[in-house]
């Protein structure tokens, strides 16, 4: 089919702009608008329409053509046509609004970069359909691609930013249903290690075991099983620097709420949400954090990053050396103890699912392994040992065995008891 046929097809379906006109065609040529592609094409429909009227005095493709064609109406002799395209119901003589009401959702957000989206109505949606489908379009450019285009021109010239197809800071969302203009912040990353210096203090915010978070007389009614956390004393300073909603807090694994973590610290990521702040001096919001934090958690080398580090992060498998404070039920010898270490190094270590996680995690069979393991302490009530292992082993359960759960392990070899009754992480090598 020509594009004659299929143009005069969609303006006898009604009357239609010259953006949606040209947007049928849009696949065909380079280098127009489809502003410039829809009058072109009405042009071209108009003269055809002119050429049968004066040959034949035919006027019916120019009476359908009337609506749309300033052209054809002063063939015909009809007076000025107020009629709205059916098919985005005047939506493109609007696009200047939408720029102007998105401009001030953004209002101070500091931002480089934007890139706007359409969630169409589902009349305007139906009425693209229904175009393609009684008049064979096929090179046709959808009704909201144009229009983030063109409302992304818009908002350019005013602001002055740059759209951002893959990572804009601000994604603009006309919502045309809702008749609202929403916005979604990009979040920033930030990197750093932290080391937890007291005891007691989990790594992420935990909701109430008896309320789950709603707050209730055990938790004094803030939703939370422990006052404070690492998240929590890292996150405050930061949600005032940049004034974000929120943070998510990724770490490299995490070490039991009763245990340190000194050393270099342990990897973490802090994904901040909605900040309208972008910009900031990171090494002052460390002695910020280290300030606030009182002495419970330090953070060091803070970076900005991107979101891809959360997912190395993540995927990391980190060797580990603990420090552990052990206690046994029965008197141990040295050599006993230097025995069943020696015959830990290098083993290869089945680990189910320990009895205290079992609540969150799979009851699976792991095997870890054991690199190195040595006593630097030994007197008549504990024993010191530093353990260097690779990631997601269980070290209390190295120890403890529990109850045959984990094999080979301290107590087991002994034949003796043993707990861990203090952990403290030197070291994660990442």
């Amino acid at each position: 089919m020509s594009i004659l046929e299929t143009a005069k097809r969609i303006v006898n379906e009604g009357p239609i702009c010259d953006n949606c006109m040209g947007r049928q065609f849009a696949k065909l040529s380079t280098g127009l608008t489809n502003v410039e592609r829809g009058k072109a094409v009405k042009l071209a429909l108009a003269m055809e329409g002119d050429l049968l009227h004066k040959a034949s005095g035919d006027d019916t493709l120019l009476k359908h053509l009337a609506p749309s064609s300033a052209f054809a109406r002063k063939t015909l002799g009809i007076k000025e046509d107020d009629s709205k395209c059916w098919v985005c119901l005047g939506l493109y003589g609007d696009l200047d609004t939408w720029a102007d009401r998105a401009v001030k959702a953004i209002g101070t957000l500091e931002y480089s970069t934007f890139l706007v989206g359409t969630k169409v109505s589902g009349l305007l949606g139906e009425n693209e359909e229904i175009l393609w489908s009684e008049c064979g379009i096929a090179y046709a450019e959808q009704l909201k691609t144009e229009l983030n285009r063109e409302v992304g021109k818009l908002i350019a010239a005013l602001t002055g930013k740059e759209v951002e197809f893959n990572r804009p800071d601000v994604l603009v969302t006309l919502d045309l249903a809702e008749d609202t203009v929403r916005l979604q912040v990009r979040s920033i990353y930030i990197q750093g290690r932290y080391r937890k210096l007291v005891r007691g203090i989990p790594q992420t915010r935990w909701p109430c075991r008896n309320c789950g978070g709603r707050g209730c007389e055990k938790c004094s009614f803030t939703g939370k099983q422990y006052p404070e956390s690492v998240d929590e004393l890292i996150r405050e300073e930061i949600l005032k620097v940049t004034g974000a909603s929120d943070t998510t807090f990724h770490g490299a694994g995490r070490e039991d709420i009763d245990a340190l973590m000194g050393g270099t610290g342990r990897p973490f990521v802090v994904e901040v949400l909605n900040s309208p702040i972008r910009s900031f001096d990171v090494a002052e919001l460390e002695t910020r954090i280290n300030a606030f934090a009182q002495g419970k958690v330090e953070v060091q080398g803070l970076q900005m990053v991107q979101k891809e580090v959360i997912e190395a992060l993540k995927a990391s498998k980190a060797d580990k050396v603990y420090n552990l404070k052990v206690t046994f039920k029965e008197p141990v010898s040295k050599e006993m103890l230097i025995s069943a270490i020696d015959s830990l190094v290098g083993a290869e270590i089945s680990q189910r699912t320990p009895q205290r996680v079992s609540h969150r995690r799979a009851d699976l069979v792991r095997k870890r392994n054991v690199h190195d393991m040595q006593l630097t302490e030994l007197t008549d009530e504990y024993a010191i040992m530093q353990v260097h292992c690779g990631g997601g082993l269980y070290v209390k359960e190295l120890v403890s065995g529990d109850e045959g759960r984990t094999q080979p392990s301290l107590t087991g070899l002994l034949g003796i008891q043993a707990r861990v009754t203090e952990l403290d992480v030197i070291k994660v090598d990442i």
